[in-house]
């Protein structure tokens, strides 16, 4: 609002900024509000996203080493996934390079690339997310360098568990895919 003071008297000017100083007022009220309901918000946010670790487990993948058998030294043989998923890792990806790498090395080796689940849902849903962890495994392979001609895969589902306990760690250990020795 803008207004030409030189023509109104002292009591109007006071009566406008007595005015203005209680819009001012309001406004100033209802942005602090805004601003602690956004940091409320955020704080609440950030507490309900957050990725636990405990022990063996980083939210529900397995990052144990109990499980884990060798290819060679210090390339591992298997790699983690997260509960009916088969998007890769970062410390998944991390061993698939050191496979790769060692593959590369090798290259009269030929792999089977296993795909496993957890024990709940069905036998049918179990063996297409095998498959589909084993080909995103694959997948990682070739794009190092690996032709799909030495990499077969296969598909246990459930059927082949590497812990048979019916709980949150045994099922992260269950949910993998094994990278195995064909020749």
């Amino acid at each position: 609002m803008i207004f030409n003071l030189k023509h109104l008297s002292n009591c109007e000017k006071v009566r406008i900024s007595n005015i203005d100083q209680g819009a001012i007022m309001k406004l100033n009220k209802i942005l602090k509000n805004a601003f602690l309901i956004t940091i409320a918000c955020i704080a609440l946010s950030a507490c309900a996203t957050s990725k636990k670790t405990t022990g063996q487990m980083q939210g529900d993948v397995y990052t144990g080493t109990d499980t884990v058998e060798y290819l060679a030294s210090g390339v591992p043989d298997r790699v983690f996934f997260a509960t009916n998923e088969s998007v890769l890792t970062t410390a998944s990806r991390e061993t698939l390079r050191k496979q790769a790498a060692w593959l590369r090395k090798n290259s009269n080796i030929t792999i089977v690339l296993e795909g496993h689940a957890d024990e709940r849902g069905t036998r049918e849903y179990n063996l297409a997310l095998g498959e589909r962890r084993a080909n995103a495994a694959k997948d990682y392979l070739m794009t190092y360098g690996i032709s799909s001609d030495r990499i077969s895969v296969l598909s246990y589902g459930k059927e082949r568990p590497v812990d048979s306990g019916s709980n949150p760690l045994a099922w992260s250990k269950n949910r993998r895919s094994v990278s195995v020795k064909a020749n």
